[in-house]
C-alpha cells in the first residue's frame, strides 16, 4: 500500500504528471531540474485524500487552517527564480505549509531550513517529508517574521506567504550575493519579487502578479 501511495496509480500516473510538466513548460518554466522535481514529487501525498483526484492540476488547493498548497506553476517559478544565478547551498523557507514546496526544493539545494507557525500543519508536513525520505532539512515551529538567526546567513530565502514588505531581519539573515523570493503586498494586489543582496544594497526584480495567503505573525499550536 505504501509503495502505491509513493509511486502513484491511476490519477497519479506518469502520464498525468507529464501533462502537468508540459503545461509548465508552455508557461515558460525551462529549468530541467525543477521540471524533473515537479514530475517526481508525489503531490497527492500533500493534499487530503478527498482532493487527490485534483493533485496534478495546475491549481492551488486548500490544506486546512486557511492555508493552501501552492499552484505547481508558482512552486516551479519560485524555485527556478531562486536557482537562476547558480547553485544554492543553504536555504531558509518561511511557511512550510503541507511541505510540497519544501520537497520540490530540498533535493535541489544542499540544506533547507523551514519554519511553520501552525503546529498541526508542521506535524503533517514532517510525517510526509519523512515518508519521502528527504533528509537534508530542518523543520521548526516558529514565527516566520523572525527568520532563523541562529542558522544564518542563508544563500537563499523563500517566502510562501505574502507580507506587506519583507521584514528587515530576513535581509539581515541573507548573505551578500544571496537571493530572496517573496510575494509582496495586500491580498488584492500582490507581486512576486526576487531580491538580490549586494555590497551596495538590495536590488528588486518583479516576476509578475500572484495571489498568496498573507504572512501572519505568532504561533498557532
Amino acid at each position: 500500500m505504501e509503495d502505491s501511495r509513493l509511486s502513484g496509480i491511476g490519477m497519479t500516473s506518469a502520464r498525468t504528471r507529464e501533462r502537468l510538466v508540459l503545461r509548465l513548460k508552455e508557461q515558460g518554466i525551462s529549468n530541467e531540474r525543477v521540471l524533473d522535481r515537479i514530475r517526481n514529487v508525489p503531490r497527492h501525498l500533500f493534499v487530503d485524500e478527498a482532493l487527490s483526484s485534483r493533485a496534478y492540476e495546475d491549481t492551488a488547493l486548500p490544506i486546512g487552517f486557511g492555508q493552501t498548497i501552492s499552484q505547481p506553476y508558482i512552486v516551479a517559478l519560485m524555485t527556478e527564480a531562486l536557482l537562476a544565478a547558480g547553485p544554492v547551498d543553504k536555504v531558509l523557507e518561511i511557511g512550510t505549509g503541507c511541505g510540497y514546496q519544501t520537497a520540490v526544493l530540498a533535493i535541489l539545494v544542499q540544506e533547507i531550513f523551514s519554519i511553520e507557525r501552525i503546529g498541526p500543519l508542521l506535524a503533517r508536513a514532517r510525517r510526509t517529508l519523512r515518508e519521502l525520505k528527504i533528509r537534508n532539512l530542518h523543520l521548526r515551529l516558529d514565527d516566520g517574521y523572525l527568520g532563523w538567526a541562529a542558522r544564518a546567513p542563508f544563500d537563499g530565502i523563500l517566502l510562501t506567504a505574502a507580507p506587506p514588505d519583507v521584514p528587515a531581519q530576513l535581509f539581515d539573515q541573507l548573505r551578500t550575493g544571496g537571493r530572496l523570493i517573496a510575494p509582496i503586498g495586500a491580498e488584492s494586489k500582490q507581486e512576486l519579487v526576487r531580491y538580490t543582496k549586494t555590497e551596495q544594497g538590495v536590488s528588486r526584480e518583479s516576476l509578475g502578479a500572484v495571489s498568496f495567503v498573507p504572512l501572519l505573525s505568532g504561533l498557532q499550536r
